[in-house]
Protein backbone atom coordinates (compact mmCIF):
# COMPACT_ATOMS: atom_id res chain seq x y z
CA UNK A 1 0.00 0.00 0.00
CA UNK A 2 1.11 3.85 -0.60
CA UNK A 3 2.41 5.51 2.59
CA UNK A 4 3.91 8.67 2.99
CA UNK A 5 7.39 8.96 4.98
CA UNK A 6 10.52 6.33 5.50
CA UNK A 7 9.99 3.05 4.02
CA UNK A 8 8.87 0.42 6.46
CA UNK A 9 11.96 -1.83 7.47
CA UNK A 10 11.56 -5.34 7.43
CA UNK A 11 13.51 -8.26 8.37
CA UNK A 12 14.78 -9.40 4.59
CA UNK A 13 16.32 -5.71 4.19
CA UNK A 14 19.05 -6.50 6.65
CA UNK A 15 21.29 -8.59 5.27
CA UNK A 16 24.60 -10.04 6.77
CA UNK A 17 28.07 -10.78 5.87
CA UNK A 18 30.60 -12.88 7.76
CA UNK A 19 34.43 -13.66 7.18
CA UNK A 20 37.07 -15.47 9.05
CA UNK A 21 40.38 -16.57 8.19
CA UNK A 22 40.81 -14.50 4.96
CA UNK A 23 43.99 -12.26 4.17
CA UNK A 24 42.61 -10.15 1.51
CA UNK A 25 40.87 -6.41 1.17
CA UNK A 26 38.52 -7.20 -1.04
CA UNK A 27 34.73 -8.90 -0.21
CA UNK A 28 32.00 -9.96 -2.47
CA UNK A 29 28.49 -9.41 -0.57
CA UNK A 30 25.35 -11.21 -0.76
CA UNK A 31 23.44 -8.13 -1.85
CA UNK A 32 24.28 -4.57 -3.22
CA UNK A 33 25.02 -2.10 -1.44
CA UNK A 34 23.55 1.63 -2.63
CA UNK A 35 26.51 3.70 -0.19
CA UNK A 36 29.31 3.22 2.53
CA UNK A 37 26.09 4.89 4.92
CA UNK A 38 24.08 2.09 4.36
CA UNK A 39 26.73 -0.70 6.09
CA UNK A 40 28.06 -1.57 9.60
CA UNK A 41 31.33 -2.32 9.36
CA UNK A 42 33.30 -4.19 12.09
CA UNK A 43 36.62 -6.05 12.28
CA UNK A 44 37.30 -8.22 15.39
CA UNK A 45 34.16 -6.26 17.40
CA UNK A 46 35.59 -2.71 16.14
CA UNK A 47 33.20 -0.94 14.43
CA UNK A 48 34.98 0.62 11.10
CA UNK A 49 35.18 4.37 9.91
CA UNK A 50 33.68 4.89 6.72
CA UNK A 51 36.44 6.10 5.35
CA UNK A 52 38.17 2.67 6.19
CA UNK A 53 36.50 1.01 3.24
CA UNK A 54 34.36 1.92 -0.08
CA UNK A 55 31.88 -0.46 -1.61
CA UNK A 56 30.95 -0.54 -4.70
CA UNK A 57 27.50 -2.73 -5.62
CA UNK A 58 28.46 -6.23 -4.47
CA UNK A 59 31.87 -5.56 -3.82
CA UNK A 60 33.33 -4.15 -0.28
CA UNK A 61 37.38 -3.08 -0.39
CA UNK A 62 39.10 -2.20 2.72
CA UNK A 63 42.07 -0.08 2.90
CA UNK A 64 44.02 -2.73 4.36
CA UNK A 65 44.04 -6.29 3.86
CA UNK A 66 42.73 -8.53 6.66
CA UNK A 67 44.97 -10.93 8.46
CA UNK A 68 43.89 -14.95 8.82
CA UNK A 69 43.20 -14.24 12.53
CA UNK A 70 40.75 -11.41 12.06
CA UNK A 71 37.10 -11.90 11.86
CA UNK A 72 34.78 -9.36 9.46
CA UNK A 73 31.43 -8.49 10.17
CA UNK A 74 28.97 -6.32 7.98
CA UNK A 75 25.44 -5.93 8.58
CA UNK A 76 23.66 -3.72 5.86
CA UNK A 77 20.30 -2.58 5.29
CA UNK A 78 18.99 -3.43 1.36
CA UNK A 79 18.54 -0.89 -0.91
CA UNK A 80 17.50 1.67 1.62
CA UNK A 81 17.95 5.72 0.46
CA UNK A 82 18.27 5.06 -2.80
CA UNK A 83 18.31 8.18 -4.88
CA UNK A 84 15.64 7.93 -7.87
CA UNK A 85 15.88 10.08 -10.46
CA UNK A 86 12.84 11.04 -12.54
CA UNK A 87 12.47 10.49 -16.01
CA UNK A 88 13.10 13.32 -18.59
CA UNK A 89 9.93 15.11 -18.78
CA UNK A 90 8.15 12.97 -16.20
CA UNK A 91 7.55 15.99 -14.02
CA UNK A 92 4.40 17.72 -14.77
CA UNK A 93 2.55 21.16 -13.31
CA UNK A 94 0.70 19.06 -10.98
CA UNK A 95 4.15 17.90 -9.04
CA UNK A 96 5.42 21.35 -9.09
CA UNK A 97 4.46 23.59 -5.24
CA UNK A 98 3.08 26.86 -5.90
CA UNK A 99 5.37 29.43 -6.25
CA UNK A 100 8.21 26.55 -5.72
CA UNK A 101 9.72 28.04 -8.55
CA UNK A 102 12.50 31.54 -7.89
CA UNK A 103 13.93 33.37 -10.15
CA UNK A 104 17.33 32.18 -8.99
CA UNK A 105 16.12 29.12 -10.86
CA UNK A 106 15.74 30.43 -13.54
CA UNK A 107 18.29 30.86 -16.07
CA UNK A 108 19.46 34.18 -17.22
CA UNK A 109 18.07 34.84 -21.29
CA UNK A 110 16.29 31.72 -21.28
CA UNK A 111 12.90 33.53 -21.60
CA UNK A 112 12.06 34.33 -25.34
CA UNK A 113 9.06 35.79 -26.45
CA UNK A 114 7.13 33.04 -26.89
CA UNK A 115 7.57 32.11 -23.49
CA UNK A 116 5.25 35.44 -22.64
CA UNK A 117 1.46 35.67 -23.45
CA UNK A 118 0.49 37.96 -25.90
CA UNK A 119 -2.04 39.27 -23.46
CA UNK A 120 0.06 39.48 -20.54
CA UNK A 121 0.41 43.44 -19.30
CA UNK A 122 4.13 44.14 -18.97
CA UNK A 123 4.57 46.79 -17.02
CA UNK A 124 6.66 50.27 -17.92
CA UNK A 125 8.67 49.80 -14.98
CA UNK A 126 9.90 46.24 -16.73
CA UNK A 127 11.04 48.27 -19.74
CA UNK A 128 14.97 49.31 -19.21
CA UNK A 129 15.04 52.94 -20.58
CA UNK A 130 11.38 53.80 -20.39
CA UNK A 131 10.01 56.05 -17.85
CA UNK A 132 7.24 54.56 -15.40
CA UNK A 133 4.62 57.42 -16.62
CA UNK A 134 5.18 56.48 -20.41
CA UNK A 135 1.95 54.81 -22.14
CA UNK A 136 1.58 53.88 -25.69
CA UNK A 137 -0.60 56.52 -26.24
CA UNK A 138 1.53 58.94 -23.78
CA UNK A 139 5.53 58.43 -24.72
CA UNK A 140 7.03 61.34 -25.84
CA UNK A 141 10.33 63.40 -25.66
CA UNK A 142 10.27 63.53 -22.28
CA UNK A 143 9.36 60.21 -21.53
CA UNK A 144 12.59 59.15 -23.39
CA UNK A 145 15.86 58.95 -21.22
CA UNK A 146 18.62 60.70 -22.57
CA UNK A 147 21.33 58.52 -24.04
CA UNK A 148 18.68 55.61 -24.37
CA UNK A 149 17.69 56.12 -28.49
CA UNK A 150 20.60 55.97 -30.36
CA UNK A 151 21.66 57.98 -33.71
CA UNK A 152 21.57 54.63 -35.94
CA UNK A 153 17.73 54.73 -35.14
CA UNK A 154 17.25 58.09 -36.14
CA UNK A 155 18.29 57.65 -39.92
CA UNK A 156 20.55 56.39 -42.56
CA UNK A 157 24.17 57.32 -43.35
CA UNK A 158 27.11 58.51 -40.17
CA UNK A 159 26.13 60.27 -37.60
CA UNK A 160 29.10 62.18 -36.52
CA UNK A 161 30.38 66.04 -35.95
CA UNK A 162 30.38 66.70 -39.32
CA UNK A 163 26.72 65.43 -40.25
CA UNK A 164 23.44 66.30 -40.08
CA UNK A 165 20.00 64.75 -40.32
CA UNK A 166 17.72 65.61 -43.01
CA UNK A 167 13.77 65.53 -43.82
CA UNK A 168 14.40 62.60 -45.53
CA UNK A 169 16.00 61.20 -42.11
CA UNK A 170 19.40 60.52 -43.65
CA UNK A 171 22.87 62.54 -42.31
CA UNK A 172 24.77 64.15 -44.60
CA UNK A 173 27.90 66.40 -44.42
CA UNK A 174 27.35 69.52 -43.60
CA UNK A 175 27.21 72.81 -46.56
CA UNK A 176 26.73 69.56 -49.28
CA UNK A 177 28.44 68.82 -52.13
CA UNK A 178 27.50 71.06 -54.98
CA UNK A 179 25.89 68.43 -57.12
CA UNK A 180 24.63 67.68 -59.45
CA UNK A 181 27.80 68.64 -61.84
CA UNK A 182 29.14 67.93 -65.24
CA UNK A 183 31.59 68.78 -68.16
CA UNK A 184 30.68 67.90 -71.36
CA UNK A 185 32.67 68.93 -74.42
CA UNK A 186 33.15 67.66 -78.25
CA UNK A 187 34.94 65.25 -79.05
CA UNK A 188 35.59 65.90 -82.89
CA UNK A 189 34.76 69.73 -84.48
CA UNK A 190 31.54 70.55 -85.60
CA UNK A 191 30.27 71.73 -88.56
CA UNK A 192 28.06 74.92 -87.86
CA UNK A 193 25.21 76.19 -90.83
CA UNK A 194 25.82 79.56 -92.03
CA UNK A 195 22.94 82.14 -90.41
CA UNK A 196 21.30 79.21 -88.31
CA UNK A 197 21.48 78.64 -84.75
CA UNK A 198 22.56 75.10 -84.27
CA UNK A 199 22.70 72.96 -81.23
CA UNK A 200 26.45 71.06 -80.28
CA UNK A 201 26.59 67.79 -79.70
CA UNK A 202 28.61 67.78 -76.75
CA UNK A 203 29.96 64.08 -77.01
CA UNK A 204 32.20 63.60 -74.43
CA UNK A 205 32.18 64.40 -70.78
CA UNK A 206 34.80 64.41 -68.32
CA UNK A 207 32.26 63.89 -65.31
CA UNK A 208 28.70 63.91 -64.85
CA UNK A 209 27.48 63.23 -60.87
CA UNK A 210 24.08 62.24 -61.48
CA UNK A 211 24.31 60.89 -65.34
CA UNK A 212 22.08 63.95 -65.77
CA UNK A 213 23.73 65.18 -68.96
CA UNK A 214 22.72 63.26 -72.15
CA UNK A 215 26.21 62.86 -74.50
CA UNK A 216 24.84 60.35 -76.84
CA UNK A 217 21.06 61.14 -78.43
CA UNK A 218 20.01 64.93 -77.09
CA UNK A 219 23.27 66.57 -75.73
CA UNK A 220 21.52 68.23 -72.79
CA UNK A 221 21.47 68.68 -69.32
CA UNK A 222 17.89 67.73 -67.46
CA UNK A 223 17.68 68.57 -63.60
CA UNK A 224 17.04 65.20 -61.75
CA UNK A 225 14.09 64.09 -59.49
CA UNK A 226 14.74 66.44 -56.10
CA UNK A 227 17.43 68.09 -57.40
CA UNK A 228 15.46 71.71 -58.55
CA UNK A 229 17.28 74.81 -57.33
CA UNK A 230 20.07 77.40 -58.51
CA UNK A 231 23.01 76.36 -61.32
CA UNK A 232 26.17 77.62 -62.28
CA UNK A 233 26.75 77.79 -65.83
CA UNK A 234 30.01 77.70 -67.23
CA UNK A 235 30.46 77.35 -71.99
CA UNK A 236 32.70 78.72 -74.79
CA UNK A 237 33.05 77.52 -78.16
CA UNK A 238 35.40 78.59 -81.10
CA UNK A 239 34.02 78.97 -84.47
CA UNK A 240 36.89 78.58 -87.12
CA UNK A 241 37.45 80.36 -90.20
CA UNK A 242 35.48 83.15 -89.83
CA UNK A 243 36.40 86.71 -91.66
CA UNK A 244 37.22 89.69 -90.01
CA UNK A 245 34.12 91.36 -88.42
CA UNK A 246 31.72 88.57 -89.27
CA UNK A 247 29.55 87.60 -85.69
CA UNK A 248 29.79 84.44 -83.47
CA UNK A 249 27.82 84.17 -81.23
CA UNK A 250 26.95 81.10 -78.36
CA UNK A 251 23.64 80.60 -76.63
CA UNK A 252 21.73 78.56 -73.30
CA UNK A 253 18.52 76.96 -74.81
CA UNK A 254 16.21 76.07 -71.61
CA UNK A 255 13.02 73.86 -72.41
CA UNK A 256 14.40 74.77 -76.52
CA UNK A 257 14.13 77.96 -76.48
CA UNK A 258 17.00 80.73 -76.32
CA UNK A 259 18.28 82.46 -73.11
CA UNK A 260 18.76 86.37 -73.30
CA UNK A 261 20.81 86.09 -69.92
CA UNK A 262 22.66 83.06 -71.44
CA UNK A 263 23.65 84.90 -75.41
CA UNK A 264 27.02 85.75 -76.13
CA UNK A 265 27.94 87.92 -79.36
CA UNK A 266 31.43 88.22 -80.65
CA UNK A 267 32.99 89.50 -83.67
CA UNK A 268 36.08 87.91 -85.18
CA UNK A 269 39.23 89.45 -85.38
CA UNK A 270 40.00 87.53 -88.45
CA UNK A 271 39.98 84.16 -90.24
CA UNK A 272 43.28 83.17 -88.44
CA UNK A 273 41.25 83.15 -85.32
CA UNK A 274 37.61 82.98 -85.62
CA UNK A 275 35.33 83.57 -83.14
CA UNK A 276 35.19 83.02 -79.40
CA UNK A 277 32.32 83.77 -77.62
CA UNK A 278 32.18 82.71 -73.71
CA UNK A 279 29.08 83.11 -70.82
CA UNK A 280 28.46 82.28 -67.38
CA UNK A 281 25.21 82.52 -66.48
CA UNK A 282 23.07 81.14 -63.11
CA UNK A 283 19.82 79.78 -63.57
CA UNK A 284 16.78 78.89 -61.64
CA UNK A 285 15.79 75.40 -63.10
CA UNK A 286 12.76 72.98 -62.03
CA UNK A 287 13.25 69.40 -61.82
CA UNK A 288 13.07 68.05 -65.94
CA UNK A 289 13.94 71.35 -66.62
CA UNK A 290 16.93 71.09 -69.42
CA UNK A 291 19.98 72.96 -71.17
CA UNK A 292 21.67 72.75 -74.15
CA UNK A 293 24.18 74.70 -75.81
CA UNK A 294 23.80 76.91 -79.05
CA UNK A 295 26.32 78.12 -81.89
CA UNK A 296 25.28 80.99 -84.48
CA UNK A 297 27.55 82.72 -87.17
CA UNK A 298 27.17 84.54 -90.42
CA UNK A 299 30.02 83.69 -92.07
CA UNK A 300 28.16 83.02 -95.26
CA UNK A 301 29.53 78.95 -95.24
CA UNK A 302 29.59 76.11 -93.30
CA UNK A 303 32.51 76.05 -90.13
CA UNK A 304 33.27 74.26 -87.41
CA UNK A 305 33.09 74.52 -84.09
CA UNK A 306 36.17 73.14 -82.72
CA UNK A 307 36.35 70.46 -80.25
CA UNK A 308 38.98 71.75 -77.92
CA UNK A 309 37.26 75.27 -77.69
CA UNK A 310 33.50 73.81 -76.97
CA UNK A 311 32.49 73.19 -73.63
CA UNK A 312 29.72 73.31 -70.98
CA UNK A 313 29.72 72.68 -67.62
CA UNK A 314 28.15 73.49 -64.96
CA UNK A 315 27.11 72.52 -60.91
CA UNK A 316 24.25 73.30 -58.32
CA UNK A 317 24.74 76.44 -55.76
CA UNK A 318 23.74 75.21 -51.88
CA UNK A 319 22.33 77.81 -49.68
CA UNK A 320 20.44 79.73 -52.29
Amino acid sequence: MSYIGAKELKASDIRRFDVTGSTSATHTLTWSAPTEQSLIVTINGVKQQEDAYSVSGTTLTLTSALVSTDKLEVIGINDIGTTITPAQNSVDTDKIADDAVTSAKIADGTIVNADINTSAAIATSKISGLAASATTDTTDASNISTGTLGTARLGSGTADATTFLRGDQSWASAGGDNTPSFYAYLSTSQSILTGTWTKCNLDTEEWDTDSAFDSSTNYRFTVPSDKAGKYHFSYGTRVAGVDDNEQVAISLYKNGSSLNQGTDYRYSPGASNGGWPRGSVTLNLAVSDYIELWVYHDEGASQDATSEHTFLTAFKLIGV
